[in-house]
This record gives C-alpha cells, sequence and structure tokens, in this order.
C-alpha cells in the first residue's frame, strides 16, 4: 500500500537542511526500491519552501512512520511537522492503475 509523507520544516532552519542534505540523499538511494516518488517543496520562484514529499511503497502505516524516522532530516530534528496518509495509486508514469469498474 502507498503512503504519502508530507513534511515541514522548522522555520528558520534552512542552513540545518543543508547541513543534513547529503546524509539524506545517502538515506534515499538506499531506500530507492521503496520510492515511487519523492522531492523537496518550492516557492513559486523555485527556492526551497522548506519540506518535502515522498510517496513511498510500504505495507502498514508503522512500517511508514518507522521509513520517516529513519531518515537523516528526521534523525536530525529538522521537521516541525509529518503527515503521513494512505494513498491510492491511481496513476504513475503515465500508467493507469485503477481497476475498471464493470
Amino acid at each position: 500500500m502507498p503512503f504519502h509523507i508530507e513534511t515541514w520544516d522548522k522555520p528558520d532552519h534552512q542552513q540545518h537542511r543543508q547541513a543534513l542534505r547529503p546524509a539524506h540523499l545517502e538515506f534515499l538511494a538506499e531506500n530507492a526500491g521503496l520510492l515511487i516518488a519523492c522531492g523537496a517543496k518550492l516557492n513559486p520562484d523555485g527556492t526551497d519552501a522548506g519540506g518535502g514529499i515522498y510517496i513511498v511503497e510500504l505495507d502498514e502505516h508503522e512500517d511508514a512512520e518507522r521509513f520517516i524516522r529513519s531518515d537523516p532530516f528526521y534523525k536530525g530534528e529538522l521537521f516541525e511537522r509529518v503527515k503521513i496518509t494512505k494513498w491510492r495509486k491511481a496513476y504513475a508514469g503515465g500508467q493507469c492503475f485503477l481497476e475498471a469498474k464493470a
């Protein structure tokens, strides 16, 4: 079951984010097989908006919690808030995953 994980950084923590970023990117590479998509949220001008979105393929909500708690951004106390939601994959990569209804 896919899960959507959205994070919000603590205010004025951009330097902290940048310091943790190399370890975070390593974490993502190590867990690439679980990632449907992920990335930073951006402001309209393209600057970092202080948070991110992960869509991960995991079995249970508890697995999604363990995943995000393992992220160096989480361990480094960057996040002010984290929200985990089950997610229905309707389309990804131009492919439909919805079952046809008779």
